[in-house]
């Protein structure tokens, strides 16, 4: 008998337990829901309810075929709460860039991929439970519903949207004599050079240079920088042969030619690069 109580009381206490964690989870997802519906009605949204329990609203399909997951995709999205407390901005210069089965963060991204084509945009309200839950990410805090605009880029390839996004900077600052290298990098000359010293693997070079981001931000510079092409970025190595000591060129690289898809201190995954560089010196040996 006592076996059978002993039994009968487990049973009841991990009926409780069980019950007690069901109902706190119900709880999250009703709590969710409630702010997501208040805010959509506040802001008279049009929103789709999707059965997992996020809610989405295409505001622009895109063109040409849906989004499958054999696609390359290139996109952008920013993270917001519901009253309006900004933890991502959208990246105007950069992005992510992988294959639509490749995004699983939030699983809702890709989701609504699926019913977005190239330059398609749409607003996604995810509840915490399938956002970033009760552990939160970075600056967003625990269990947080958040508000997003997922864009996806018109252009297929990395290359391609770089190349327009170079072309749109040079328009748009009225810089009219670049010229564009075989490579794909464009170089604007500002003093041309002696052209005695000329530049190879093997020459060291002292140079001063800023880098920049195309929306303006420093993300390193000097005065005084000593090197040789084995130790630079490949733009460098790619456009600095081209001049000699007493030269100074600005040189807007692609990302490939940069950092790529790595994400480097200040400098975002897929960034264009502005490099002004003035070549105080070379020694050949």
């Amino acid at each position: 008998m006592r076996k059978i109580f002993l039994y009968t009381a487990i049973l009841l206490i991990s009926f409780v337990v069980f019950n007690s964690c069901t109902k706190e989870y119900e709880s999250i997802e009703s709590v969710d829901k409630a702010k997501i519906e208040a805010y959509i009605a506040k802001n008279k949204l049009t929103m789709t309810p999707d059965p997992s329990g996020f809610y989405y609203q295409i505001i622009d399909e895109g063109t040409g075929n849906f989004l499958k997951n054999s696609d390359s995709v290139l996109y952008d999205f920013d993270i917001k709460s519901l009253d309006g407390q900004v933890y991502q901005s959208n990246n105007t210069y950069s992005n992510s860039a992988t294959y639509v089965g490749y995004v699983t963060t939030p699983g809702a991204f890709r989701t609504v991929m699926y019913k977005l084509k190239h330059g398609g945009h749409a607003k996604i309200i995810i509840p915490s439970y399938l956002a970033f839950g009760k552990n939160g990410n970075g600056n967003i805090p625990s269990n947080e519903v958040i508000v997003t605009d997922l864009r996806i880029f018109k252009e297929s390839s990395q290359v391609e949207l770089d190349e327009n996004r170079i072309k749109s900077f040079l328009t748009a600052n009225n810089i009219n004599n670049a010229v564009r290298h075989s490579s794909g990098i464009y170089y604007q000359v500002i003093t041309q050079g002696s052209g005695v010293d000329v530049i190879d693997d093997y020459s060291t070079l002292e140079v001063k240079y800023v880098g920049k981001l195309l929306n303006g931000t420093t993300f390193d510079s000097s005065d005084s920088f000593s090197t040789t092409l084995s130790n630079v970025i490949s733009g460098w190595r790619t456009i600095l042969p081209l001049f000699s000591s007493g030269a100074k060129v600005r040189i807007f690289l692609p990302s490939k030619y940069g950092y790529g898809s790595a994400s480097t201190g200040t400098i975002p995954s897929n960034s264009v690069l502005d490099f002004t560089i003035d070549i105080v010196k070379v020694t050949n040996e």
